[in-house]
């Protein structure tokens, strides 16, 4: 059978600079020394948490432009998206910086899918400079998908916290000394029955381990051929889960296997099972693990972005809810 959805990048387009951006609470992430710009209040000093969420992303898109000396009419595609109703705080980040711009949704998983899709544009030699990345923003969040931070709602120990960080990164056809991309695997949507959207891990562990089957048997890899595999925010109770779902698949070791969800806020019982959001994996992904990578302390790794396709209606009319699992590999050459 042949397997579907994988992707190679022949010709390795290169990720050359990153812009991450994060909020106050993200002062306590164990990965704040690779954020870029953090802010000492939630909504950057504007007027709402969605003008705050744009500007995110806005500043973390500029941070990686200015890393290559390059302004926003020097890049090609915008690809992009985070969690909020029609990806409104992306869009009207889009009207500030004028480039070509395509919204994307993958819920948490966004980080990698535009990651992929900039790869894409790419490879097809229609982008010479294409700007990827996610974002998300605790109380817009919050308000949207469960209750406003002012509601005082209280939690069990397998919610999440949706953090407030963006990920930017720009996407140039190869340059030798940086991380490129050289092989992806777009997930399936999954859906195995679950209903609560305080235990979005448990929703989204399936996803991750098809995607990591497919990804492994389709590209004729193992998961030794790594020095990292990280998923996105699958948090502790998700990750104890995709683990024993791995199992199955004869995978014993975990050594090279972490989640940036679980180990965003420093297994801190502040934020329950770990961190959540667009802006988690893209955060992590291009601030640590792109550094480690540039110092070649990875040559190679996996990552694997996690997302919950639920909307706040679906929840409410008492549907599932579906998930999706994308991986990007990276490799230094």
């Amino acid at each position: 059978m042949v397997m579907k959805g994988l992707l190679k990048f022949p010709s390795t387009p290169s990720i050359v600079a990153t812009g991450v951006t994060a909020g106050p609470l993200e002062k306590k992430s164990a990965f704040q020394a690779g954020f870029d710009k953090m802010y000492d209040d939630e909504r950057c000093n504007l007027k709402t948490n969605e003008q705050g969420h744009s500007k995110l992303m806005e500043d973390a898109c500029m941070i990686a432009l200015s890393k290559v000396d390059k302004i926003p009419a020097d890049a090609d595609f915008l690809v992009t998206g985070d969690l909020v109703n029609q990806m409104t705080p992306s869009s009207f980040f889009a009207t500030t910086v004028g480039i070509p711009y395509l919204g994307m949704f993958s819920a948490c998983a966004t980080s990698v899918s535009s990651l992929l899709t900039a790869a894409l544009l790419t490879e097809a030699g229609m982008s010479k400079l294409a700007i990827a990345g996610s974002s998300s923003h605790h109380n817009s969040i919050e308000r949207q998908f469960r209750y406003p931070i002012e509601y005082g709602a209280q939690k069990g120990a397998a919610a999440q916290w949706t953090v407030t960080a963006a990920g930017a990164a720009a996407v140039v056809p190869f340059q030798k000394g940086f991380p490129s991309i050289e092989r992806g695997t777009v997930g399936r949507a999954i859906d195995m029955g679950m209903t609560d959207p305080l235990n979005m891990g448990a929703a989204m562990a399936p996803a991750a381990a098809d995607t990591l089957k497919r990804h492994l048997e389709g590209h004729g890899a193992s998961a030794s051929d790594y020095d990292l595999i990280m998923t996105g925010d699958l948090a502790t109770v998700g990750f104890s889960i995709f683990k024993e779902l791995v199992k199955n698949q004869g995978i014993t070791e975990f050594d090279n296997f972490s989640d940036a969800g679980m180990e965003f806020y420093g297994n801190n019982p502040d934020f329950k099972a770990g961190a959540s959001g667009a802006g988690c994996s893209a955060a992590v992904y291009f601030s640590e693990v792109y550094q480690k990578m540039k110092d070649k302390e990875y040559k190679k790794v996996l990552l694997i972005a996690t997302g919950a396709l639920l909307s706040p209606l679906s929840f409410q009319q008492g549907e599932t809810i579906p998930c999706i699992a994308h991986a990007v590999e990276l490799t230094m050459k």
